[in-house]
């Protein structure tokens, strides 16, 4: 059965595609939580890796296709693939093609961060744009980060999908809160690294919400549950804190980038506070 799933916000029609599925450590994705709480929800193989997927966002808005997202980088070869156990159960382009679209027929990228789980797909194993018609957003802290790199964020950037674009002149690139197109905007969510921007659509009285890594699935969203890869992880608590009550008073629906199986939820109030994610009946 095909993961895409549709929904309506506004004027925007909004699909939630996929690049497939892979595995990280349980314990990394969950930070101090014990494992005998993380693994009610997030259940572990025998290499203590949970099941995640690849969720981009295509947003149809204004007669304009924008992509939020691109993918898993495919350039890692065998062994890398096998460390993620990757797997490439469905495509983007499969998706885009199944409502009817082409990679020529994206007019803008929004990248979250340039992360190789979120960006892989900018350019093609042969170094060209993906997106041949589209220009890239991108946070200029995450551009100068991912070129200054160090020994916690090295392994997340890969050269030959970010520096192709930078070099053709492709990233559109933005300083802070910034509305790309009218109703959507990025807005910057810090804590897994400080260039991480997320996606907020506003069209017809509904808000739709892209978190990015500040949540990377539903597991995730109780306050406590903060990765381990997050390079600033106190400031990911305090940026959930900033924005969650807003999230849940406007009735946003949230989409997050990695959950294996919701596409469209929304936060709930928690019974010992804090909240909780809800998936959307799709």
């Amino acid at each position: 059965m095909s993961w895409i799933k549709h929904l309506r916000v506004g004027e925007a029609d909004v699909y939630s595609l996929t690049d497939g599925q892979f595995r990280l450590d349980g314990g990394a994705m969950f930070g101090s939580v014990p494992k005998v709480l993380w693994e009610r929800v997030s259940p572990a193989d025998d290499l203590n890796r949970i099941r995640l997927r690849i969720n981009p966002l295509l947003i149809r808005l204004g007669g304009e296709n924008i992509l939020v997202e691109t993918g898993f980088w495919d350039g890692g070869g065998e062994k890398f693939e096998g460390m993620y156990a990757l797997d490439r159960d469905e495509t983007v382009f499969r998706g885009l093609s199944e409502v009817g679209l082409t990679p020529g027929d994206i007019g803008l990228v929004i990248n979250t961060h340039l992360h190789f789980d979120h960006a892989g797909r900018n350019v093609t194993p042969a170094g060209e744009p993906t997106f041949p018609n589209a220009r890239y957003v991108v946070q200029r802290q995450e551009l100068h980060d991912a070129a200054h790199t160090h020994e916690r964020s090295r392994a997340s950037y890969v050269a030959g999908y970010i520096e192709p674009l930078r070099d053709a002149g492709l990233y559109e690139v933005v300083d802070g809160e910034h509305e790309v197109r009218p109703g959507l905007s990025v807005l910057p969510l810090p804590g897994h690294n400080l260039g991480q921007q997320g996606v907020v659509l506003r069209s017809g009285g509904g808000t739709l919400v892209y978190a990015a890594d500040l949540v990377p699935t539903l597991a995730h969203v109780p306050y406590p549950y903060v990765m381990g890869y997050d390079l600033y992880p106190v400031t990911t608590l305090e940026t959930r804190k900033r924005y969650y009550g807003e999230w849940y008073e406007s009735g946003a629906i949230l989409c997050t980038p990695h959950d294996p199986d919701v596409a469209f939820a929304r936060l709930e109030q928690g019974r010992k506070g804090g909240f909780v994610g809800v998936a959307l009946n799709e």
